[in-house]
């Protein structure tokens, strides 16, 4: 039987070698990230990218037409969005819709994972941006932040498709998932080149004792976002620094935070 240890060695020389792919996100939401970023193109030059992909372009535009967004007249083409919405909100929404394709399942065997574990990431995205805006955190950001923040476990997941004693064995294969996935995460998000911000994120989302600075940061509002989903809480997370930062109790149920059940709503619809 596979040792967790004997299993991470396996998986970070499959990395190191090729022989695992490592999650890739869509070549137009990394050119529209990148021009964004440089402030090198128009509202027309973003809108062209878009277009370049018809089912990410539906999907912006039924965004950017949802409760969430939608201003008095209807959005109707991919330039209208752009300018309605903003470069930097657009280059957000761009990614976060790319991400459900990266967890498409390659078998049926991981269709099940993959299915519960993009669910997971659409509720704390959902209650992340919430809560951003409660402490001044940028909502898109917090969402995308949400989306990404477990992304270590797909080739942690793919590897152990090699093992049926892994795959036969959900405590021990989630056991894997929470003490790797950290730094597949991080290593993952430092090769698509994102923000130091939401790598910490990947990094440190399970550590219970991290603590970013006395402002909150990404890291502190999906651990609470997460916690949200605990059916039970484990006791180490109430003593957790996120709460304070927050201004929050570790009791406190933000979904019953007014307007808050709505934009997750609002939220979960638009990914699942």
């Amino acid at each position: 039987m596979i040792t967790e240890e004997d299993f991470s060695r396996l998986l970070r020389t499959a990395i190191a070698q090729n022989k695992i792919t490592l999650p890739t996100l869509p070549e137009v939401a990394l050119k529209i990230r990148d021009a964004v970023e440089q402030d090198s193109a128009t509202a027309q030059q973003i809108a062209d990218m878009v277009a370049t992909d018809a089912a990410l372009s539906a999907r912006l535009l039924q965004v950017a037409n949802s409760p969430l967004y939608r201003g008095r007249v209807p959005v109707e083409h991919i330039q209208m969005a752009v300018t309605r919405l903003g470069q930097k909100l657009v280059r957000s929404l761009v990614i976060s819709l790319a991400m459900k394709q990266i967890f498409q399942a390659t078998s049926d065997a991981l269709d099940k994972r993959l299915r519960a574990l993009w669910e997971d990431s659409v509720q704390v995205a959902a209650i992340s941006r919430a809560l951003a805006q409660t402490v001044g955190l940028n909502r898109e950001q917090a969402m995308l932040a949400g989306l990404i923040h477990n992304i270590g476990s797909l080739p942690i997941l793919t590897k152990a498709e090699e093992f049926p004693e892994l795959m036969h064995a959900p405590e021990r294969l989630d056991a894997l998932v929470q003490h790797l996935s950290p730094a597949i995460g991080k290593l993952i998000l430092e090769t698509w080149g994102f923000s130091e911000a939401l790598i910490k994120v990947a990094e440190h989302y399970d550590n219970r004792q991290y603590d970013g600075g006395a402002t909150p940061d990404y890291v502190d509002v999906v651990q609470v976002a997460r916690i949200q989903l605990m059916e039970d809480m484990e006791p180490e997370w109430m003593l957790a620094p996120a709460f304070g930062k927050l201004g929050l109790e570790p009791e406190v149920e933000v979904i019953e935070i007014e307007g808050v059940a709505e934009d997750v709503d609002e939220v979960r619809q638009l990914f699942l």
